[in-house]
C-alpha cells in the first residue's frame, strides 16, 4: 500500500467528506488542522501526496509550501480553497501544485487528481532510482518535464484522444507507450504505427484493413491496426505526413467511432484509445491545405507538448547516467561520467534530442579506454564526430559557399567568443539572429509581412524581435524607395 495522504483542512466536514472518500479508494489518510501540526507531522513521516486548503488557522497553506518542500521535495500537492480567484489558481500553479480545486468542487475529480498525482509520483521516481526501470523510460526532473508527467497523469484514467507535439528525438512514442502502460488499458495492446512509412496506397488497408479481393493481391481478409489495437491503445506517430484522402478516412472513423474496413460493407466499431503525433508545426499544414483542420480539432483533445533536451537543463546528466546503465545491461562496458564530463554534454545543442544523446552515450560507452569518462574522453568523440558528419539535409552545396560559408562562419565566432558552457545556444542564437532578421527585411525591401513568412514566423514575433533587437525595418524601405 502507498504512504497515507496527508489531509491539512480546517472545516470539520470537508474534512470528514474528503477523507471519506479517500478511504473508500482504499487510501489512509492523516488528518491534521494547521501549518504547525502538518510539518510536525512531515517530519517523522513520509507521504504520497498532500492535500491542503489555503486559509488555515495559523497561515497561508500555499505559502509555506517551501517548508514542504524542504521536507518531502517530491510530495504531489493538491490545493483545495473557497478563495477562488485567479490569483489563488496562479499562486497555486507556481508552487509546482499538481492540481488546484476552488470550492464548491467535485469530489470524484477530487478523488481522481490524488490518485493520479499519487501514481505520478511512483512512476517518475522509478526511472530515477538505481538504474532506471526499462518499463517506463521517462527520465528527468526539470520543470518542463514536470509539466508533461502533470498532463500525463490527468489522462491515465479515461479515453481522451491526445495529440504528442515535440521536435524529432525527443519521446513522443515514451509518452504514448507510458500513457498505454499507467492507464486503464494497459492490460490491452500497445500497437504503434508510423504513418509516414507507410506507401500512400497501403496506408488505408493498414489502418482499417481490408476484404479479400479487395483488390489485386488482397487473397485474403487482412486486420488492419485499429482492429489490431482492440481492448489497448493506437498510437499514430508521424500524423503531420498522413496523406490527405486517408486523413479523410481517419476523420470519419473518429467522428462515427467505426472503421470500414476496405471493400467491406461491414461498420466495426472502434475500441482503442488514440494517441497521434507529429514533429511538424500543424498550422502552417493546415493552412496550405495539407492537413485537415477538422482532424486536428478529433486529435487535439488533450495536447502534450515536449520540450526539447536543450530546454531541460540538468536532465541531460539523469539521461547520460541512465543511458550508460542501459549501455551496460546491453553488454557494452560500464562507464561513469565525471563531473566535468557532464558538464561538457550539457552545453552541447543536441539538436536530435534524446535520440542524438542516448546514440552519443552508447558510443562513449563503447569507445571510452577509461571507466571514469571524463571531459577530455567525451571532447575528442565530440571532435571526431564533427569532422566525419555529413552536411546537413538540403544544405546548398554551390561553389559559391552557401551552407559552407556559413558552418565557416560559426566555427570562427565560437573560436573568437568562447561562450561559458550552458550558454552556447543561447550566445550563438543571440550573435546569429540580427544578421539573419537584417538580411530577410533588406531582401523584402522592409516588407515585415512577407519577410515574417519566408521566416515562418509570425508577423507580431517578427515586431518584437525587430523592437528588442533595436532594428529599424524603416529604413530598408527607405532604401528600396530611394
Amino acid at each position: 500500500m502507498s504512504a497515507p495522504v496527508l489531509l491539512v483542512e480546517d472545516d470539520i466536514s470537508i474534512a470528514v467528506v474528503i477523507t471519506t472518500a479517500l478511504e473508500d479508494e482504499g487510501l489512509k489518510v492523516v488528518r491534521c488542522d494547521t501549518i504547525a501540526e502538518r510539518d510536525r507531522l512531515l517530519a517523522c513521516e513520509n507521504y504520497s501526496a498532500l492535500v491542503t486548503d489555503v486559509v488555515l488557522k495559523d497561515g497561508d497553506g500555499i505559502g509555506t509550501l517551501d517548508e514542504v518542500r524542504a521536507r518531502q521535495p517530491n510530495l504531489p500537492v493538491i490545493v483545495v480553497s473557497a478563495q477562488n480567484t485567479l490569483d489563488t489558481a496562479v499562486r497555486a500553479s507556481d508552487t509546482g501544485a499538481f492540481e488546484y480545486f476552488p470550492k464548491p468542487f467535485d469530489l470524484d475529480e477530487l478523488v481522481r487528481a490524488v490518485t493520479a498525482a499519487i501514481g505520478n509520483a511512483e512512476a517518475e521516481a522509478k526511472p530515477l532510482e538505481g538504474e532506471g526501470d526499462p518499463a517506463l523510460p521517462l527520465v528527468g526532473r526539470s520543470n518542463a518535464m514536470q509539466a508533461v508527467y502533470r498532463m500525463i497523469t490527468r489522462v491515465l484514467r479515461n479515453d481522451l484522444t491526445v495529440l504528442i507535439l515535440g521536435e524529432s528525438g525527443t519521446g513522443k512514442e515514451l509518452v504514448a507507450e507510458a500513457i498505454h502502460k499507467l492507464g486503464q488499458r494497459s492490460r490491452g495492446p500497445f500497437v504503434a504505427v508510423n504513418t509516414a512509412a507507410i506507401p500512400a496506397d497501403l496506408i488505408e488497408s493498414e489502418l482499417f484493413g481490408h476484404e479479400k479481393g479487395a483488390f489485386t493481391g488482397a487473397f485474403a481478409r487482412h486486420i488492419g491496426k485499429f482492429e489490431q489495437a482492440r481492448g489497448g491503445t493506437l498510437f499514430l506517430d508521424e500524423i503531420g505526413d498522413m496523406p490527405m484522402q486517408a486523413q479523410t478516412r481517419l476523420l470519419r472513423a473518429l467522428q462515427s467511432g467505426t472503421i470500414l474496413r476496405v471493400g467491406g460493407r461491414e461498420e466495426v466499431p472502434i475500441d482503442a484509445r488514440i494517441v497521434a503525433a507529429t514533429n511538424k508545426d500543424l498550422a502552417p499544414l493546415i493552412e496550405t491545405g495539407r492537413f485537415r483542420e477538422d482532424l486536428f480539432y478529433r486529435l487535439n483533445v488533450v495536447p502534450i507538448q515536449l520540450p526539447p533536451l536543450r530546454e531541460r537543463g540538468d536532465d541531460v546528466d539523469a539521461l547520460a547516467s541512465h543511458f550508460l546503465a542501459q549501455a551496460a545491461r546491453d553488454g557494452l562496458p560500464r562507464r561513469n561520467l565525471s563531473k566535468d564530463g557532464a558538464a561538457l554534454l550539457r552545453a552541447q545543442p543536441w539538436r536530435g534530442n534524446v535520440r542524438e544523446l542516448k546514440n552519443f552515450v552508447y558510443r562513449l560507452a563503447l569507445l571510452a579506454r577509461e571507466e571514469i569518462v571524463d571531459r577530455s574522453a567525451v571532447q575528442a568523440l565530440l571532435a571526431d564526430e564533427a569532422a566525419t558528419a555529413p552536411p546537413p539535409s538540403g544544405a546548398i552545396m554551390a561553389e559559391s559557399g552557401g551552407i559552407n560559408d556559413l558552418d565557416n562562419a560559426l566555427h570562427r565566432w565560437l573560436a573568437a567568443n568562447a561562450p561559458e558552457p550552458g550558454q552556447i545556444y543561447a550566445k550563438a542564437i543571440a550573435a546569429f539572429e540580427k544578421p539573419l532578421l537584417t538580411h530577410m527585411l533588406d531582401t523584402t525591401g522592409g516588407n515585415q509581412l512577407r519577410a515574417a513568412r519566408m521566416l515562418g514566423i509570425n508577423r507580431n514575433t517578427l515586431r518584437k524581435r525587430l523592437d528588442e533587437l533595436d532594428i529599424d525595418p524603416d529604413r530598408f524601405t527607405a532604401r528600396t524607395r530611394g
